[in-house]
């Protein structure tokens, strides 16, 4: 497994709408592993691998892979005389996980977040509109930030034993997947087409666009999803190392019954480790792409995830491989759900 590549696509700069650097790592990396690669007008990037098996007397199938290329993010809203910035989310920020953390802007400037000293409750958690960041600014006039810039947190990757840490694993480690298993595909009867989505995190608006411009017969999307396997987590029966998640549920989708099904066969035939996920909140790109055009069958490969948008998110390569290895068992082969 390439972790060195996981390395350098969790650590790349790119909130919502900011896809542009992360957007020209992934190209580098899926060229050579599609027949056509093209950024649509939402800024998404779409790989097409054309069929290498004809299908038997049919044309081949579209087959729509989705993995969000962006990561959460925050936004200037306010900049006061002494140089302090206000800011909003822009994605799923957790004020709690934010305090001293560093961030880092476009132009390179970074500066730390803290808290107001003013009166609260001493167990209640702060709202992002108590948090402020410090550039080290002498006042507004030499601030390097100004209202309208984005920014994003600052993490690095690493490795304990088979678990990974790090920021933007949301989601970056389903890019990651879906990369691996184009290097993997050998032969395929689909037309597979891979798209590396902008805008998951604000409302998942490049996967709705770019599957109504592909046009897909089926969709999967790649991404994480939470776990219930450490202190007062939410019950789940998803946990680390216990394999790739399939997706049932979330509060945006309730996945193709029959992909569903075929996803468990196929983990089943290839002896994959599996876990079925309910997720009683958040979504992904699954969602998107079911409701596109007169709608699309679409399911979902999770990878199983702790601590989900912060700085210390946490997957497992086992789990990682696993997801890898079902999407090209699913592929390699006609999917047969009409």
């Amino acid at each position: 497994m390439n972790i060195e590549l996981l390395k350098e696509l969790t650590e790349t700069w790119g909130p919502p709408s900011q896809e542009a650097r992360i957007r020209t790592v992934i190209e580098a990396a899926v060229k050579g592993l599609v027949d056509e690669l093209r950024v649509d007008r939402m800024g998404s990037l779409i790989g097409l691998k054309r069929a290498t098996v004809a299908p038997k007397d049919q044309a081949a199938k579209r087959v729509m892979l989705s993995a969000h290329m962006d990561e959460i993010g925050f936004i200037i809203t306010h900049i006061d005389e002494k140089g302090f910035a206000r800011f909003s989310s822009v994605g799923g920020l957790r004020p709690l996980t934010l305090v001293g953390n560093r961030v880092i802007f476009a132009d390179g400037t970074i500066g730390t977040i803290q808290i107001e000293k003013g009166p609260r409750a001493a167990n209640d958690a702060p709202g992002i509109d108590q948090l402020f960041i410090d550039s080290g600014a002498l006042d507004k006039k030499t601030s390097p930030i100004r209202v309208g810039d984005m920014g994003a947190l600052i993490g690095t990757l690493i490795q304990r034993g088979d678990r990974l840490i790090g920021k933007s694993m949301d989601d970056r480690v389903g890019v990651f997947v879906v990369i691996e298993a184009l290097r993997q595909l050998k032969n395929t009867p689909h037309d597979v087409y891979a798209v590396f989505s902008v805008q998951e995190e604000v409302g998942l608006r490049g996967a709705r666009t770019s599957a109504y411009g592909v046009n897909p017969d089926i969709g999967i999307a790649l991404d994480v999803t939470l776990t219930g396997d450490f202190p007062e987590a939410p019950h789940m029966e998803v946990a680390l190392g216990k394999g790739t998640a399939i997706k049932v549920m979330d509060s945006s989708v309730i996945a193709d019954p029959r992909l569903r099904a075929l996803m468990v066969q196929r983990a089943k035939e290839a002896r994959i480790p599996y876990q079925l996920e309910v997720l009683t909140a958040g979504g992904t790109d699954t969602a998107a792409i079911q409701t596109s055009r007169e709608g699309v069958p679409a399911g979902c490969i999770s990878i199983p995830t702790r601590y989900v948008h912060s700085i210390s998110e946490m997957v497992d390569v086992k789990d990682v491989q696993a997801s890898i290895d079902l999407l090209v068992a699913i592929l390699s082969k006609p999917i047969a759900i009409d």
